[in-house]
């Protein structure tokens, strides 16, 4: 029989979150979508909480949570501002997540223990602008130079490129062999010949930056090389089935979100001397709603559980991903078509979630590439 119920820590982090959130994120989330301004301080304090290396142990400086408890975090954050908690996903499930898995002791103390803290941010560097969904199409190389690699070539849709101070990138280290041929370093900002675009002008999760990446004769120590040569590709796809964990937990906040405001305008809005709740063409829509919201958070803690007892989780990652993006979408347009026009405004928050949810149906594998890990999955039994 399957246990729903929280235990006591996970449900403390729960409460943490958002209160968190509440208090600290919804103060000026409209304003900072507006002026794409970075939620530092927020962050910083994220930081301080445990939230930006939940899932690292203590003794790398994180809090030794397990999955469940991050995503139940990353929805509440999520309710209130997908753009902080894309830089929290960002951080726990593709950098973090990855340097415990890949990297040395000594990379662990250097960097790990203060990505897990908050004390630095990270960010991820696979996709290239001629990439994409092929991200194994690279062109960016790390040519070995005694004990240093020199990188050169550019990087695009680096989510934390302008505020990161660590960045995990992937590039070739020989040429002719494909995916085998991919290495993953790490790369500090600073470091001579490595230097940032200009930020991108995005849709929605307008508070996180997104920009260009350049490394021109970019010279690193050959110890910041994450494993060894040639498994880098394996590394990041490894690691994105964590990821999409935390993106789907994102994008439920979102649709949480959506629902939550939806049920408190249909209760106090009125129209021909009703409550607009009463009518039940508003009521399908709330009843649609919440049942996608509920069946979405189970397909992620189901994933997050596998992942928690080191079982196969990539199949289960992609289905509440492909999941709960597509309710992300559903259930704020819905929410805009409820608040109707005032719905339209700005300065209502409505319309941003509508603007939010559609990056989690591309980010960190499109809609469709869930459903071709999916489906391979399924074909190869």
């Amino acid at each position: 029989m399957v246990n729903f119920s929280l235990n006591e820590e996970q449900a403390l982090v729960q409460k943490t979150a958002r209160g968190f959130a509440i208090e600290h994120l919804a103060p000026g989330v409209i304003k900072r979508d507006e002026t794409e301004t970075f939620p530092g301080e927020q962050i910083k304090m994220m930081g301080e909480l445990g939230f930006m290396g939940m899932m690292i142990p203590e003794e790398w400086g994180g809090s030794g949570m397990d999955t469940i408890s991050y995503v139940l975090a990353l929805e509440e954050i999520a309710a209130v501002d997908a753009s902080a908690a894309v830089v929290m996903s960002v951080n726990n499930s593709l950098v973090c997540q990855l340097m415990l898995d890949c990297a040395t002791d000594a990379q662990k103390e250097k960097f790990l223990k203060p990505l897990a803290t908050g004390k630095l941010l990270g960010a991820y560097s696979l996709s290239e602008p001629q990439s994409g969904s092929d991200a194994s199409n690279m062109c960016t190389t790390a040519q070995k130079d005694g004990n240093h690699y020199i990188l050169n070539g550019t990087k695009n849709w680096v989510t934390n490129g302008i505020s990161s101070d660590v960045v995990l990138v992937f590039c070739i280290t020989e040429k002719g062999v494909g995916y085998k041929g991919i290495s993953a370093f790490i790369v500090e900002k600073g470091t001579l010949g490595f230097s940032t675009g200009k930020k991108e002008d995005k849709l929605g999760i307008r508070g996180s930056d997104t920009c260009e990446l350049y490394f021109e004769n970019c010279r690193i120590p050959a110890e910041n090389l994450l494993g060894e040569e040639g498994v880098g590709f394996k590394i990041a796809l490894n690691t994105l089935g964590g990821g999409r964990i935390g993106i789907a937990s994102q994008a439920l906040g979102i649709a949480r979100a959506s629902l939550e405001k939806s049920i408190e305008y249909a209760k106090e809005r009125e129209q021909f001397g009703k409550p607009i709740g009463t009518f039940g063409a508003i009521q399908q829509k709330l009843a649609n709603m919440a049942t996608e919201v509920d069946a979405a958070r189970l397909l992620i803690w189901r994933a997050a559980k596998l992942k928690d007892k080191n079982r196969p989780y990539v199949k289960e990652a992609s289905m509440a991903k492909l999941y709960a993006s597509g309710v992300a979408m559903k259930n704020s347009t819905e929410a805009v078509q409820i608040y109707g026009g005032v719905g339209y405004m700005q300065e209502y928050g409505i319309e941003r979630l509508m603007r939010d949810a559609k990056i989690t149906q591309i980010y960190e594998g499109t809609s469709e590439i869930q459903q071709l890990v999916i489906a391979r999955d399924l074909l190869k039994k």
